[in-house]
C-alpha cells in the first residue's frame, strides 16, 4: 500500500504556506504588497469559494527572488513555526506507515516550503508546487501547474502510472474538500481533520474519519 498525505491540516495544524508568508515576511525575504490577496484568498478557500487560481496568482508576484533566500526561510519557518505544529498522531502514524510502505505527500503547497518537513520525516519524492526558477531567481510562474484540486490527483496519476501502480493500492489522506478529486481516486480514502462539506461526504461514504488535535508544541 502507498500511504499519500496532504499536509495542510492533516499532518500539521493549518496551513504551510502561511506560516512560511509569515516568516518571509520577518526575514524581509518578501514584502506585504506581494502577498496582499493572499489572506482574502485563504477566506475564500475556508468558506468553500476559492479562486482555483489563486496560487498562480500569488506566484505572479514572488518574481526575483533567489532561491538561496527561499531556501534559507524554509529553514527557519519549519523549525520556528512547522515543526511544533506537527499533529503527534500523524507523526506517530507516518513512523509507522515508513517502517514497511511507501509514504510521500501530495500537497499544494510550495515544494520550497515543504522540503524541511520531507527531510524530519524521512521522505523523497513528494508531490508539491513547483516555482520555476531561471539562474536560480524566482520568474513569477510556476513549472507546470499548482497542485490544487484537480491538479493534485492528476499529479498522483501521473506518479503511478510511471512507477507501475494501481490507485486501488493508494490510501490518501486529507482534511478538505478540495481534494476529493484525490480521495475519490484512491483506492482507500481517509478523512483527517475533515471540514464540513469532506465530513459530510466521509460520513455518507463510509470512509474513515481521523481527529488529530496535539501537536509537537503542545
Amino acid at each position: 500500500m502507498t500511504h499519500i498525505f496532504d499536509i495542510d491540516s492533516t499532518v500539521i495544524k493549518k496551513t504551510s504556506a502561511w506560516y512560511f508568508m509569515r516568516e518571509a515576511l520577518n526575514e524581509n525575504v518578501i514584502r506585504f504588497s506581494q502577498i496582499r490577496r493572499l489572506p482574502i484568498d485563504l477566506i475564500r478557500y475556508k468558506f468553500g469559494r476559492p479562486d482555483m487560481d489563486f496560487i498562480e496568482n500569488t506566484v505572479k508576484h514572488l518574481t526575483g527572488i533567489s532561491r538561496n533566500d527561499l531556501e534559507k526561510c524554509a529553514a527557519i519557518c519549519f523549525e520556528r513555526r512547522i515543526k511544533p505544529n506537527i499533529y503527534t498522531e500523524a507523526l506517530k502514524l507516518i513512523r509507522e506507515e515508513l517502517r514497511g510502505e511507501k509514504v510521500f505527500f501530495a500537497t499544494s503547497s510550495l515544494g520550497v516550503i515543504i522540503r524541511p518537513l520531507e527531510q524530519f520525516f524521512g521522505i523523497e519524492g513528494s508531490l508539491a508546487t513547483e516555482l520555476e526558477f531561471r539562474d536560480d531567481i524566482t520568474t513569477g510562474r510556476l513549472t507546470g501547474h499548482s497542485l490544487f484540486g484537480t491538479g493534485k490527483k492528476d499529479a498522483i496519476e501521473t506518479w503511478l502510472a510511471h512507477n507501475n501502480l494501481s490507485s486501488k493500492d493508494v490510501c490518501f489522506y486529507s482534511d478538505s474538500y478540495t481534494d476529493l478529486p484525490s480521495l475519490e481516486f484512491s483506492g482507500k480514502a481517509t478523512a483527517v481533520n475533515p471540514d464540513r462539506r469532506l465530513a459530510r461526504v466521509a460520513r455518507k461514504r463510509g470512509w474513515e474519519i481521523l481527529r488529530f488535535s496535539k501537536t509537537l508544541g503542545n
